[in-house]
């Protein structure tokens, strides 16, 4: 064999290992020739992951809203006996854990994938590999949690605070509760690993220019976010282990003999409470993403938000006792001033964002909408949040469906009125086209009428002495009529997704591409600087970074000197 032929036997060997090469932009990127569906699985890519996160998320919310139906369905006259009472004490742990613990965390985590290395000029997070094992101990330990449903005895029934001797073995027998225990506590080792990430990315990823206060509200979000969970979340997974000795082993960590019933209290919600502001912090960010784009203007006190989120995250791990008024074994004057000072900041965001819109040029395209949306409804479950930090008035409260009313005005119209902001935001940016601006107002006015109806009445409800997590109750008790009108609203509230999945059929199928990097005009952090989507590691170019508004500066440069000279 001659020296010609040797060399053509060399090139066709290195042609079945080599990976395809691909050109993008006049670079060469590398592609294994795989299937699609192995490339998502083992990605690595934080847009990829992201979405991961945003679809599984979403999939955890039809599920649990569709236990919250069954629910309501069950109370929407008395006796009806849609479920037994043990499905109906499943169907509500289920629930509330699956909307808390495996919606809205990993709907958190999606949009920090996806928008935060963006906004700080980043190729990708710092850990890539790590962001991929972070998102499948989410799934699998979501999963294990979830699929308690098809053990003999049925999935956990003590609710998704545990309380103890509830959840001991005596009490909660079956294999459920243990893969309720175990599934989430690996699903919370993921969130600890993305956590790191986080925190790591934003400390050491930024691009240069974007100092710590230029970045963007929401990057800051996520960043105190993180740190949250890293404060809270090694609580939760050592009080949950520590159940499961006793369930398993006999330990007697808990027992009610030796005061364990009252430390378990303290340490879940030591974790609860923050989970809360885990869970709100970086839709606020979201939110103050939003305002500034259809108000045309620059953030009304950037430095001021930026302090009142920092107060926030650290007010947050000292008010959990909150939830333990009626224990009698906590200092009600210590937690209930803390409760009421954390509403401090949070009132100066909303300053900062009704001072955003003053005098601004609003439009009241369909993010815009929902972010209106989101500031009604967080008004009225902070000004039932205020109530219940006075300890008489918790006295009455606690326990009752108006604590149920004000949780989900609260985290509902929080999480899900922002999610649906932040998806219509930032779609475009996702899959360079844009949603259907008539469904995402028909989503919208559809789904605020039912969670208005729905939960509304439950604050009449609770003041009128009816208990939560009740299956049922008895047509004396006066409680139909309004638990009706509620049950009406769920099933609104559940119709109101329809149109919006069908937004996102119609727009994958028959949407228009996007040409422009910014299709709003007015973006100002640095993911309206780079395409739509983004190449596979974010930008071609980076803008000059000399202000909190890099992309604003970049389109509009006439204007950004305006502001600056203000």
């Amino acid at each position: 064999m001659d020296e010609a032929q040797l060399d053509q036997v060399k090139h066709a060997g290195e042609a079945l290992i080599r990976p395809a090469v691909r050109r993008e932009a006049g670079t060469a990127v590398r592609t294994a020739d795989r299937p699609s569906w192995v490339e998502w699985l083992t990605t690595t890519d934080h847009k990829k992951i992201g979405t991961l996160y945003l679809v599984s998320a979403f999939v955890f919310f039809v599920v649990g809203g569709v236990m919250a139906l069954m629910m309501r369905a069950e109370l929407a006259r008395p006796g009806l006996q849609v479920m037994s009472n043990e499905q109906f004490n499943q169907a509500f742990t289920m629930h509330g854990s699956i909307m808390l613990l495996m919606f809205a965390m990993p709907l958190f985590t999606g949009f920090a994938n996806w928008i935060m290395p963006l906004q700080i000029g980043a190729p990708d997070v710092a850990f890539p590999r790590l962001n991929m094992l972070a998102y499948w101990l989410f799934l699998f330990g979501s999963s294990i949690a979830a699929f308690g449903f098809l053990t003999p005895g049925g999935a956990a029934d003590f609710g998704w605070f545990l309380y103890a001797p509830l959840s001991d073995a005596v009490h909660s027998p079956g294999l459920g509760a243990d893969m309720w225990i175990m599934g989430v506590a690996l699903s919370g080792f993921g969130s600890i690993l993305g956590a790191v990430n986080f925190i790591t990315t934003i400390i050491c990823l930024r691009a240069p220019g974007m100092t710590m206060f230029r970045m963007p509200i929401f990057t800051w979000n996520v960043l105190l976010t993180a740190l949250l969970i890293l404060i809270v979340f090694p609580v939760l997974a050592a009080a949950l282990f520590a159940l499961e000795c006793d369930r398993k082993f006999g330990s007697h960590i808990f027992d009610p003999a030796n005061g364990g019933a009252l430390l378990w209290q303290h340490l879940f919600w030591f974790f609860g409470h923050p989970e809360v502001y885990i869970l709100a912090l970086p839709f606020f960010g979201i939110v103050s993403e939003v305002i500034p784009v259809f108000a045309r203007k620059p953030m009304f006190g950037y430095m001021g938000l930026i302090g009142a989120t920092i107060a926030i995250a650290g007010l947050s791990v000292t008010v959990w006792a909150h939830h333990m008024y009626v224990t009698g074994g906590v200092l009600l004057p210590f937690f209930s001033f803390m409760t009421f000072l954390i509403a401090v900041p949070t009132g100066v965001k909303f300053f900062n964002w009704i001072g955003t819109m003053w005098k601004g040029s609003l439009s009241f395209e369909t993010p815009m909408l929902w972010t209106t949306g989101f500031l009604i409804t967080f008004v009225f479950g902070g000004l039932t949040g205020v109530i219940l930090a006075s300890p008489p008035m918790d006295f009455h409260l606690s326990d009752s469906y108006f604590v149920v009313a004000h949780f989900h005005y609260t985290v509902f119209g929080t999480v899900v009125y922002a999610m649906f902001a932040g998806f219509h935001f930032w779609w475009p940016k996702f899959t360079g086209k844009m949603l259907d601006e008539r469904l995402g107002k028909i989503t919208f006015w559809t789904l605020t009428v039912g969670f208005h109806l729905t939960f509304l009445v439950q604050h009449w409800l609770g003041a009128e002495g009816m208990p939560r997590r009740y299956a049922d109750y008895l047509a004396a008790d006066g409680f139909t009529a309004l638990n009706t009108l509620s049950s009406i609203g769920a099933f609104l509230l559940g119709l109101s997704i329809l149109p919006f999945l069908y937004n996102v059929w119609k727009t994958a199928k028959y949407g228009k591409r996007i040409e422009a990097d910014d299709p709003w005009g007015y973006g100002r952090s640095l993911e309206w600087a780079t395409s739509c989507p983004p190449p596979r590691h974010n930008f071609l170019t980076l803008p000059r970074i000399r202000s909190e508004s890099p992309a604003f500066d970049l389109h509009h440069p006439e204007i950004a000197e305006l502001e600056a000279a203000r």
